[in-house]
C-alpha cells in the first residue's frame, strides 16, 4: 500500500494546535485520523485542537471520550466523531458504539487505534505522538503517516508546513474559515503585524471524460490550479479594482498568502437582504469593467502568460445540461430522447446567435454576495472587494450582472433588480453612445435563463453526488429568477418548453 511519512517536533501545545489546524485545512468528510502514543503523550490535546479549530471556538469543552468511548460534534462543516478505544477489547465492540462501520460524511478522530486495528480503513492518517523531554517538559514529537489515498494528504501537509515556515507564518495563529463548493480551503493567519488569508488550492482532479472526451470542469473551463487566480488577481488590480494583494505564493503547490479584506459584506439582516448602497457600488464595478477593451492574455510570471478561456456555446450548453442530468431526475422526471435533443438544439441555436453578436469581456462568473466584501475605508468602486475570480472566462458581460442582481443565495427584490439594471444601462450609455439597451436587456434575459437553468442542476448535483443538501434551499429562489427571465419575448419558445417539461422545486 502507498504510504508517506512526515515527522516534526512539537515544542508545546501551541505547536500541536498549529499542526492540527494545518492538517484540518486538508481534511474533509470521510477522512479518518488516528492518534497513538503512551498515556500523557498528547493524543486528546491534539484531537481537542482540531475540534476547536473546526468549531471556531477556542474555549469549546472537549473532554476525553475515555468513558463515553465516542463523542460526536456537529461542526459547521461536517460532523466529527472523537473516539477513544482504550477500553475496547475486540473490534466487534465497535458496532455497539456506532463506529463499525464508520458513519459516512463524518471526520473520525480515533485515539488508541491499536486496540481495534482490524476495524481501521486502509485509507487513513496515523499520528504517533511521543514525549521529547530533551526539548522541554511539554515537548512532543509527531510522526504522521498517510496510507493509501491519504498518503497525498501527508505529502501536501509537509509542503504546506514548508510554505508557511518559508513565508514567515509558521508561528501564526490559524483560524478556520468557511469554504465554498470547490476543493479549495481557507484559513486566517494572525500574527503581530495583522491578519492574512491562507488559500489551499490543490490541482483539480480530473473527473470522468463524459463531455466529448473532457471532464465537466475542463468542458466548462473551471480553473485547474491556482495560477488563473494569480493572473486574474493581478489583472483586476491593474484595472484599479480591489482584488486582494498576494504576499506569498507557491504556484506549483497551490498555496497563497493574501490580503484579508475582512468580513464586512454587502448584505444584512436575517434572512440576509441586499444593502442598496453596496449593490449600487458593485453594479458600478461591472459597468466600469465592461466599458473598455480588456486583454485575453495576462502576464503570470517572467516569460509566462495565462490565456483566459472563452465562455463559448459548448461550455454554456454543458452547464445548462445539468438540469437534464441532475435536476429533472431529482424531480422524478426521465426526459425522453427526443425531448433531450430538443433541449440541446434550442439552447445551441440561441447561444450561437447571441454569442456571435456580443462583444466579449472578462466574466468573473460568480460575482455575487458571498464573493463580495465591503471595504468601507476605500472610495468609489474600490469599496467592492472581489475574492473569487479564478474561473473567469471571456464572454458576455451580462452574465456577471445576472450573477449580482439575481443572487442565488439571497432574495434580490425585483424592484431593486430593475433599479440596478437601469443604473448599469445609464453608466454604459454615458461611456458609449452606441450601447444598445434593448439588445443588452435581451442578452441579460438569455444569460439569466442559462445561469439559473445551470444552478438548478448544480445544486441538485451537490445534494445527490456530494452530500450537500443545504444547497437545495436555494432552488425555489432560482426558480423565481428563471421564470422572471423566461418572460422575455425572445425566450417564448423556452418558456413553453420549460412549462411542459420542468416541474418546480419541491413538486
Amino acid at each position: 500500500m502507498t504510504s508517506a511519512v512526515f515527522s516534526l517536533p512539537l515544542v508545546n501545545e501551541t505547536a500541536t494546535a498549529h499542526l492540527m489546524a494545518d492538517l484540518a485545512l486538508l481534511t474533509g468528510p470521510g477522512d479518518v485520523i488516528t492518534l497513538s502514543g503512551d498515556l500523557g503523550a498528547g493524543k486528546t490535546a491534539a484531537a481537542r485542537a482540531m475540534i476547536r479549530y473546526f468549531s471556531g471556538d477556542d474555549e469549546l469543552e472537549v473532554p476525553s471520550p475515555t468513558f463515553t468511548l465516542a463523542q460526536t460534534y456537529d461542526l459547521p462543516l461536517f460532523p466529527l466523531i472523537h473516539a477513544d478505544l482504550y477500553r475496547i477489547n475486540d473490534s466487534s465492540e465497535l458496532e455497539e458504539i456506532g463506529l463499525s462501520p464508520l458513519p459516512d460524511g463524518a471526520v473520525a478522530l480515533i485515539e488508541w487505534p491499536e486496540r481495534a486495528p482490524a476495524a481501521l480503513p486502509a485509507d487513513r492518517i496515523d499520528i504517533a505522538l511521543s514525549h521529547r523531554p530533551a526539548l522541554g517538559s511539554t515537548a512532543r514529537a509527531a510522526e504522521i503517516t498517510g496510507y493509501g489515498k491519504c498518503a497525498a494528504h501527508v505529502e501536501r501537509l509537509k509542503s504546506l508546513r514548508q510554505f508557511l515556515d518559508g513565508a514567515g507564518f509558521g508561528d501564526a495563529k490559524r483560524v478556520c474559515m468557511a469554504g465554498d463548493a470547490s476543493i479549495r480551503s481557507y484559513a486566517r493567519l494572525i500574527r503581530d503585524d495583522g491578519v492574512y488569508i491562507l488559500m489551499n488550492s490543490p490541482k483539480r482532479p480530473d473527473g470522468p471524460a463524459v463531455y466529448d472526451g473532457k471532464s465537466y470542469s475542463a468542458a466548462v473551463h473551471l480553473a485547474e490550479d491556482v495560477k488563473p487566480f494569480v493572473a486574474i488577481d493581478n489583472a483586476l488590480r491593474a484595472q484599479e479594482l480591489s482584488a486582494p494583494a498576494i504576499h506569498h505564493a507557491d504556484l506549483d503547490a497551490g498555496f497563497l498568502v493574501t490580503e484579508d479584506f475582512g468580513t464586512d459584506v454587502v448584505v444584512d439582516g436575517d434572512p440576509p437582504a441586499p444593502i442598496a448602497e453596496r449593490y449600487e457600488a458593485a453594479t458600478d464595478v461591472l459597468a466600469a469593467l465592461h466599458r473598455q477593451p480588456l486583454p485575453d492574455t495576462l502576464p503570470l510570471a517572467p516569460q509566462v502568460t495565462y490565456t483566459i478561456p472563452p465562455f463559448d456555446t459548448d461550455a454554456m450548453l454543458v452547464e445548462a445540461s445539468l438540469m437534464v442530468e441532475w435536476y429533472l431526475p431529482d424531480r422524478g422526471v426521465e426526459l425522453a430522447a427526443d425531448r433531450r435533443t430538443e433541449f440541446v438544439g434550442m439552447w445551441r441555436s440561441l447561444l450561437d446567435k447571441k454569442l456571435a453578436e456580443t462583444t466579449k469581456t472578462w466574466v468573473i462568473r460568480d460575482f455575487h454576495s458571498p464573493n463580495i466584501i465591503w471595504l468601507d475605508g476605500r472610495e468609489g468602486i474600490q469599496r467592492i472587494g472581489i475574492i473569487d475570480f479564478q474561473d473567469a472566462v471571456l464572454g458576455p458581460g451580462a452574465y456577471d450582472l445576472v450573477s449580482l442582481l439575481q443572487d442565488a443565495r439571497i432574495d434580490v427584490p425585483e424592484q431593486l433588480e430593475l433599479a440596478l439594471f437601469s443604473r448599469y444601462i445609464t453608466a454604459r450609455r454615458a461611456a458609449d453612445e452606441n450601447f444598445d439597451p434593448a439588445a443588452f436587456a435581451e442578452l441579460y434575459a438569455v444569460m439569466s435563463a442559462q445561469r439559473n437553468t445551470r444552478l438548478l442542476g448544480t445544486f441538485a448535483r451537490l445534494n445527490r453526488r456530494d452530500g450537500k443538501p443545504q444547497y437545495l434551499r436555494h432552488q425555489p429562489r432560482i426558480w423565481t429568477y428563471l421564470n422572471r427571465s423566461l418572460a422575455h419575448p425572445a425566450l417564448a419558445a423556452f418558456r413553453d418548453w420549460y412549462a411542459a417539461n420542468v416541474p418546480p422545486p419541491g413538486s
